[in-house]
């Protein structure tokens, strides 16, 4: 075996190979946690906006979109009667009927971008129980009441929605009066009105969902009065069922985020290949006499491969750098509403796993090519 020193001085034989091999490999392992990052961060999201004993109300038809489903106001008033062993609070039973819609809205700032507002009584707090207000309070009459995230989501400043601000809907000047949280969840990105001035401003007489929160009744007494009740044309989705959906309609954009990542990573991978054909390329001889004075090709190529993880080690080192400044902690908007990007175990552990193939796998190729000739023809060659 050949002494571990022996790689860590060839390693700086060449400073710039070794740059262009530790940048290489910092390139594709940075690109890998991003893309890993990306994705689990959204089905974080989505999967923590819907609450297991949530169930939803929505116009038959329009199952994968509240946007576009129309629910009658009865609808509310019914099913809070009709359905047995739902969740009540002092006497109130927990079902909230809601506007879901998205618009342009302005800031005082001048500002003009898509927004998720939702209309809602105070009531709605007793299904969405993440929603905690965390300054102010509930939006009354020509109030509003915005998300903590809902600057990403609209592109502004945090200081631009803060309490006393307001926003402009359909010509509407509306106060800000409180702001929420509802931690790990899309609802954080959304901007909540008093149901009745959003009905107003839409011009809408009908509801977009139901959301009932169950105590002791189940997903089936729900989907029977669904049955039962053809002439309010309604359809039962789970909440978590719901956003589950969604997840999958967004899938299509995983997948360009893992090609796109695939192709540069492809581009750093070859180039990154070329440099050690080079590099191993200029010391077959090196290899021939230390193989004529007793070291087996076994040992040089496992100093080769000691010499290429030091360097892509290096380079994984510099990418998690890197991504804990750039991306750990950065919200992404996305048109649901936005996430957050978290350099957790998962992509802590692909990108250590993506560094340590590059240095094993990658360096075997060249390697296996410079110690393949014949010794003799080794010795000779320049």
């Amino acid at each position: 075996m050949l002494p571990f020193t022996y790689a860590v001085r060839n390693l700086f034989r060449d400073p710039g190979r070794m740059l262009q091999t530790i940048g290489g490999s910092a390139l594709v392992v940075l690109l890998l946690v991003a893309a890993v990052a990306l994705n689990q961060g959204m089905n974080n999201v989505l999967s923590a906006s819907g609450a297991e004993n949530n169930i939803i109300l929505v116009g038959k038809g329009s199952e994968e979109s509240m946007e576009r489903s129309e629910v009658h106001l009865e609808s509310e008033t019914i099913s809070a009667t009709s359905i047995r062993g739902l969740d009540t609070q002092l006497g109130v039973a927990a079902v909230s009927g809601e506007i879901f819609y998205q618009a342009p809205l302005v800031t005082d700032s001048g500002v003009e971008s898509q927004a998720l507002l939702r209309g809602v009584f105070e009531k709605a707090l007793l299904v969405h129980q993440s929603v905690r207000v965390i300054d102010g309070r509930f939006p009354g009459p020509g109030e509003v009441m915005v998300g903590r995230l809902s600057h990403r989501k609209l592109g502004v400043q945090t200081d631009d929605l803060k309490l006393g601000k307001s926003v402009r809907f359909e010509q509407e000047k509306l106060r800000i009066v409180g702001i929420f949280e509802a931690p790990g969840t899309v609802l954080e990105s959304e901007i909540w009105f008093d149901r009745n001035d959003l009905a107003n401003l839409t011009q809408r007489d009908t509801l977009s969902s139901i959301t009932l929160k169950l105590d002791d009744a189940e997903f089936d007494d729900v989907h029977v009065f669904t049955l039962q009740r053809n002439d309010l044309e309604l359809a039962a989705i789970r909440e978590s069922d719901y956003y589950a959906k969604l997840s999958k309609f967004y899938q299509p954009i995983k997948v360009m985020t893992w090609v796109t990542a695939a192709l540069v990573s492809a581009g750093a991978i070859f180039g990154g290949l070329n440099t050690l054909y080079a590099a191993f390329a200029s010391r077959i001889r090196e290899m021939a006499t230390l193989q004529s004075i007793g070291y087996t090709r076994k040992a040089l190529l496992l100093s080769l491969i000691q010499e290429s993880l030091l360097a892509t080690m290096t380079g994984t080192l510099s990418a998690f750098l890197l991504a804990y400044f750039l991306l750990d902690g950065l919200t992404v908007p996305f048109s649901t509403g936005t996430f957050s990007i978290t350099l957790s175990p998962l992509v802590i552990g692909v990108g250590l796993i993506a560094g340590i193939l590059l240095g094993t796998l990658g360096p075997l190729p060249p390697a296996i090519r410079c110690l393949a000739p014949p010794l003799p023809k080794a010795l000779r060659s320049s």
